[in-house]
């Protein structure tokens, strides 16, 4: 009987708990962030910009400028940034101006873009890469 009576208790507190009217709260939208990175690509070389992802979601990383000569092909990589470096997860080895690469952020936390030479500049390049992220 006693066993039976804490049962009845048990059944009756968590369906008490299950009763009460909740207003479902909707998810915060995450508003994009848009960063612009600018420098100078030099010959054989590379350069990495770290930044902070504040959610899960789209990140998306476009070379918007590449000079002198805008058809030269670099590579541009998104990744894990760990502190010291930038893990690449996603790269993309030829881009030219214009060019996108586009990955999702599993969570927030420290990602970043990479430029990089790839064996065709014949001089140094400027460069603006936008990153818009979460």
């Amino acid at each position: 009987m006693t066993r039976r009576l804490t049962v009845l208790l048990i059944a009756i507190a968590f369906g008490s708990a299950c009763s009460e009217d909740r207003v479902p709260t909707a998810p915060t939208p995450t508003v994009p962030i848009t960063e612009v990175f600018q420098g100078t690509l030099t010959i054989n070389g590379g350069v990495t910009h770290p930044f902070n992802s504040t959610a899960s979601g789209t990140v998306q990383a476009t070379l918007t400028a590449l000079g002198p000569d805008s058809t030269v092909l670099v590579g541009l990589s998104l990744g894990a940034w760990n502190g010291n470096a930038c893990q690449i997860i996603l790269a993309k080895d030829d881009a030219t101006q214009s060019s996108t690469i586009t990955g999702t952020a599993s969570s927030a936390g420290g990602l970043c873009v990479r430029i990089y030479d790839v064996g065709k500049l014949a001089e140094a390049a400027t460069y603006e890469v936008q990153v818009t992220h979460p």
